[in-house]
């Protein structure tokens, strides 16, 4: 049995309970050690074979999973955040189909989430926007030209950038191109949940060198959109002129 585990934003104790348990079985742990915090290795049990995944290619990966089911073992695929997210579960899935293995998956706090905590955000507020958009520039690896950070920025509904601190200029240029103003607001969050986390304000026309004055490099997300400024209206659910199933409005 093969159990796909989201690790969490960063800090260990924002692993699921469910996730820790499996940790604590697994016979075979194969975590992604670019991103993971190894702390959460601290939950594996005495003798658990322990593999970092930054190192294999996929191929390696499914070999050593094919091992472990040969011998009987349980392996938990430890993936950053939550692995729906950028977690390149999909291939993995596919192979253990046609290797015709039991496979289920463990949810986790997505570091969008880790981030919105972090700058004390909420991303949807009303009259302000109701829709996050999850993307990131493309790179080394592409992104359908339907989905350029252009287009998403047409809707000014809150964006989370994922894999795009060392495209910032670009990134800054792409978004006003798309129509926001310069002066939207924006933050970058490194490593949120971890302890050395770091929150940097700033707006869309000053990410870039925003991130270059305080060091971030890599491992953080750009946050973008109206969430982040002042203006909002309040949410009508609580309003006492509101009436819902539970309760009668009072004027």
């Amino acid at each position: 049995m093969v159990h796909f585990v989201g690790a969490g934003s960063g800090a260990p104790d924002l692993i699921t309970l469910r996730g820790m348990r499996l940790l604590q079985e697994a016979d075979v742990i194969i975590y992604a050690g670019s991103l993971v915090n190894p702390e959460l290795l601290g939950y594996a049990r005495e003798g658990c074979e322990i593999f970092d995944s930054a190192r294999m290619t996929l191929d390696e990966v499914v070999e050593e999973i094919r091992r472990a089911e040969s011998e009987g073992k349980t392996t938990v695929r430890l993936h950053t955040g939550d692995p729906s997210i950028y977690g390149a579960i999909r291939e993995q899935m596919d192979r253990l189909d046609e290797m015709k293995v039991d496979y289920d998956v463990c949810p986790g706090v997505s570091s969008f989430c880790g981030a919105a905590a972090a700058l004390k955000a909420e991303y949807t507020l009303p009259d302000v926007s109701q829709s996050v958009i999850l993307t990131r520039m493309a790179g080394r690896t592409g992104v359908p030209e339907r989905e350029s950070i252009a287009s998403f920025a047409a809707h000014h509904a809150t964006m989370v950038v994922f894999l795009s601190t060392g495209l910032l200029e670009e990134l800054s240029a792409e978004l006003i191109r798309g129509g926001y103003e310069p002066d939207t607001p924006a933050a970058i969050v490194y490593k949120a949940t971890w302890p050395d986390q770091k929150v940097v304000r700033c707006t869309v026309a000053t990410l870039a060198r925003s991130a270059e004055a305080n060091g971030i490099r890599k491992t953080a997300l750009t946050i973008v959109g109206g969430c982040l400024g002042s203006d909002y209206s309040l949410s009508r659910l609580y309003a006492d002129d509101f009436s819902t199933e539970f309760r009668e409005a009072k004027k």
